[in-house]
């Protein structure tokens, strides 16, 4: 409890640099940055934070504490957050929520994300059902891919893939929910594969049986 103490002693009194932290400099919000990170290191090295910062001055900013989908210390993101204080300008987040941008996936309207090599949009991501472990409630699926070869590294894919899956389904689900993930080549029978965008409502109905 006392390096969670710390940890929200220290941000409390930074908590304003922090917050505006996109009107300092590249230096300084490197350096504020390096010290946030620090100070969350001293609490457990294994966690990380993303900041999303208001679009309007009168907004709260977020903090999302995460475990990069590691399940061992999901535990200690739950501890942190919970503890955290009540501050007027902040809002304190447990693991990387599912997207909203539903709407803009459903339409093809989603922004691109780019890896090394890669290039690819939820919306142009489908999935198959394989195999559902009633006893552990996970599910073996697999992903194909439209743009899928040989030439790009299947390491690149499969971090791609997974941060894809964190931001459709959350930080929690894809390890509480799938087991295994198979990569594929877009099949030409499409109208037999699911989107994407589709899979936890998928794995809320299957749980469901």
């Amino acid at each position: 409890m006392r390096k969670i103490n710390t940890f929200w002693n220290w941000f409390q009194d930074n908590n304003q640099t922090i917050k505006n932290l996109s009107s300092e400099n590249p230096k300084n919000q490197k350096h504020i940055c390096f010290w946030l990170n620090r100070h969350l290191g001293f609490y457990c090295k294994e966690l990380d934070f993303i900041i999303v910062l208001p679009k309007e001055e009168k907004q709260k900013a977020e903090l999302i504490i995460t475990a990069n989908g590691n399940p061992e210390y999901f535990e200690q993101v739950v501890q942190l957050v919970n503890n955290a204080p009540v501050l007027r300008n902040w809002k304190f987040t447990a693991f990387i929520q599912p997207t909203e941008n539903i709407e803009k996936i459903i339409e093809g309207l989603d922004e691109p994300y780019v890896f090394p090599e890669i290039t690819i949009k939820t919306s142009e991501i489908k999935f198959q059902p394989l195999n559902y472990d009633e006893e552990s409630k996970k599910l073996d699926i697999i992903i194909y891919l439209k743009n899928y070869n040989i030439h790009c590294c299947t390491k690149t894919w499969q971090q791609a893939i997974y941060i894809i899956l964190q931001d459709v389904l959350g930080e929690k689900s894809p390890h509480q929910n799938i087991n295994f993930v198979q990569l594929a080549k877009m099949s030409k029978q499409v109208e037999e594969l699911i989107e994407l965008y589709e899979l936890q409502f998928y794995i809320d109905e299957i749980n469901k049986k």
